[in-house]
């Protein structure tokens, strides 16, 4: 079984930056393929970041340029760097783990998922 847990999530202001982390306990990590989805009341989850266990990363096309996802597999942690974020970008951030080192962006293919961190950005 693996446990996902995330944290770094808070209230910022636009322009501001987070750094949000997942750790990753239970059976280790390194050959799942991780992603961080975000989600906002009464919409459904949407992709924002993955990163396969050889450290190929994939990016919503809005968050290009401006998020960074990396992974630490000897720390068992999984990032997801924030830049000059907006308003837009407040939602709850799950983190997630897929098996198998395939990426997608389909929330089915995630068997694990963390209890989310809220983001707030005010402007």
């Amino acid at each position: 079984q693996v446990q996902l847990v995330e944290s770094g999530g808070g209230l910022v202001q636009a322009g501001d930056s987070l750094r949000l982390s997942c750790v990753v306990s239970g059976r280790t990590h390194s050959n799942y393929t991780m992603g961080w989805f975000r989600q906002a009341p009464g919409k459904e989850r949407e992709f924002v970041a993955g990163i396969t266990w050889s450290g190929n990363s994939y990016y919503a096309d809005s968050e290009k340029g401006r998020f960074t996802i990396s992974r630490d597999n000897a720390k068992n942690t999984v990032y997801l760097q924030m830049n000059s974020l907006k308003n837009k970008d407040t939602d709850v951030y799950y983190c997630s783990a897929k098996l198998g080192v395939i990426f997608s962006k389909e929330v089915n293919d995630y068997f694990a998922w963390g209890q989310g961190t809220q983001v707030t950005v005010s402007s």
